[in-house]
């Protein structure tokens, strides 16, 4: 799951291997002493604050039951100062509960880490290309694209949370017949006459004709194909320029705009083609030339040149995963659309047959599709006919920070239904407003106990004013943080993140509800004060941390 950046869990984690340690010194026991032990945040709070399986671990090596691997280690575990309490579960799982003066101490790692909470190194040294999106210049970007564009972004930040260096991409199908298309549809529209059946038929394309002309004027006097070719380059610039400020208005930011023709004009492809040549897998028949993927999982063998000399659109997709790895990424990931299936089990071949581990070096995830429902209708989508959902319409009808949680919150491999009456809302139905009001509610009360000399300082801090079980839940929740986020990096599953949220979230209100941050009337400020008022804020950074993930705001006020 990766490692915690938690001072607490380093600590014990280090405590626990320097028992094993002496335990194997003193002859009580005979093992292979692991590099690091691993440490999670039991689920079930009555299991106490960190929970670890090194005695299951430890069993074969040492040939002795887990249990007692584990009834060894716990004398040791309980003789130390900051340990409350250790039990043994089942088997030989150790739950460890802390003295709440040493768990509070969490307040501290916080605020003194501020924006890199929950940060990690759990993919440190690991390169990423993530590729999302990827779509053909030809108009808006519709909502297939926008749940993409918000799960996509989340992922590339959660990624970077987690140590990895990780290229944001973008693949522009800027080749084919769909170019030529939209060219004759611009032109057509430009020039008065009836669109190509076959075309490009909404509403936007007499936008990008009047556009054209008014860039270009000189085109209307061209003729034949230089005037098609010159109407299909002229609106491509137009029309992608424009999915590049509506994902820029959205948050969604890319380091790199790959462009399919430039993996042929630069011989890209005819390179992967022989690359994979002479790994073997490339053979002729029919006058083709085929690569094998059945080789590797793949249905069927696929087809990168025809007949006729043309390339299939399976050359290029070849050719540009050699072209990622050999710019030096380790890991090429891929977030395709729900008409995508296919692609898995190409694509994985297609690594295995450049030489690569399709367990490692490739993963390509298929997200599902997105109904958006408006006064208990569904709207209905038709990208020729012109009555297109945009991701501009999604955004002007909810907001980005709205759109953006609600598109991740959910695994994408699972359809999603997107309720505007209910994004609009600002009650606890709204989940967006429900995590964004609790950082807000929390600001208040921040600044509220500026004024009455109620500090959240940590200079003023005492942990051991902090005992209450909500205290100690609330303590609990923030501590997972940095183990959701890994998690949510290794499995690829950002709205692991946005759940978390709203349980912390949940957590504070009922806080806030048990234990008074702030002295009522002539009430004294007491050191109990600081600690809740320091506590809120730790809450706080680790709300604005995880919002911030997601590409949403954390407001100070609502």
């Amino acid at each position: 799951m990766g490692a915690e950046n938690l001072s607490q869990s380093d600590q014990l984690a280090a405590q626990i291997l320097a028992a094993l340690t002496a335990a194997v010194d003193r002859g009580e026991i005979s093992c292979t002493i692991p590099a690091s032990v691993r440490l999670e945040r039991p689920k079930n709070r009555d299991h106490g604050d960190f929970a670890t399986s090194i005695a299951l671990q430890l069993a074969k090596s040492s040939g002795r039951p887990p249990l007692e691997v584990a009834q060894m280690l716990q004398r040791d575990l309980q003789s130390l100062a900051e340990v409350a309490k250790v039990d043994i579960a089942g088997p030989g799982f150790i739950n460890i509960t802390l003295n709440s003066a040493d768990l509070a101490e969490l307040v501290r790692t916080v605020i003194t880490a501020g924006a890199t909470y929950g940060n990690s190194t759990a993919l440190a040294g690991t390169a990423i290309n993530l590729e999302f999106i990827s779509a053909n210049p030809t108009g808006p970007l519709h909502l297939g694209h926008t749940r993409w564009a918000a799960v996509g972004d989340a992922l590339g930040r959660v990624l970077s949370a987690a140590g990895a260096k990780v290229a944001r991409e973008f693949y522009i199908n800027d080749r084919g017949n769909q170019m030529d298309l939209f060219g004759q549809s611009v032109r057509a529209a430009a020039v008065g006459e009836a669109i190509p059946e076959n075309g490009y038929q909404g509403a936007y394309i007499h936008d990008l004709a009047k556009a054209v002309i008014a860039q270009q004027p000189g085109l209307m006097k061209l003729l034949g194909q230089e005037q098609l070719d010159a109407f299909r380059e002229a609106a491509y610039k137009l029309q992608l320029a424009q999915q590049q400020q509506v994902l820029e208005d959205f948050g969604t930011h890319f380091d790199v705009w790959f462009s399919e023709r430039t993996l042929h004009e630069g011989g890209s492809v005819a390179h992967g083609l022989e690359k994979l040549r002479k790994q073997g897998h490339v053979f002729d028949e029919d006058g083709a030339i085929w690569l094998r993927t059945t080789d590797f999982g793949d249905d069927k063998d696929r087809v990168l040149v025809k007949s006729d000399g043309e390339l299939t659109y399976f050359a290029s997709d070849t050719a540009y995963y050699i072209n990622k790895r050999e710019r030096g990424f380790d890991i090429c990931i891929y977030m395709l659309g729900a008409d995508h299936h296919g692609y898995v089990g190409r694509l994985k071949a297609t690594a295995a047959c450049a030489g690569d581990d399709p367990a490692k070096n490739i993963d390509v995830l298929i997200g599902q599709l997105v109904k958006i429902m408006e006064g208990g209708e569904e709207v209905k989508l038709s990208k020729r006919a012109g009555t297109i959902i945009t991701l501009e319409d999604l955004v002007e009808k909810v907001g980005v920070d709205a759109a953006r949680y609600t598109l991740i919150r959910y695994p994408v491999d699972t359809p999603m239904v997107l309720d505007v009456d209910v994004l609009k809302k600002r009650t606890n139905d709204n989940p967006v407003y429900y995590v964004q009001y609790a950082h807000a509610r929390i600001a208040g009360v921040l600044r509220n106990a500026a004024e009455l000399q109620v500090s959240a300082k940590l200079e003023d801090f005492d942990p051991a004013m902090l005992t209450h079980e909500r205290e100690n839940e609330l303590l609990g929740a923030i501590g997972k943080f940095p183990a959701v986020v890994a998690s949510a990096a290794e499995l690829r599953e950002p709205h692991r993140v946005a759940r978390y949220l709203e349980e912390l979230a949940g957590e504070y209100h009922r806080f806030y509800a048990d234990c008074r941050v702030l002295p009522l009337g002539d009430e004294a400020v007491a050191p109990v004060h600081h600690a809740r008022a320091a506590l809120s804020a730790a809450t706080m950074q680790t709300l604005a941390n995880g919002l911030a993930l997601l590409g949403v705001s954390a407001p100070d006020r609502m």
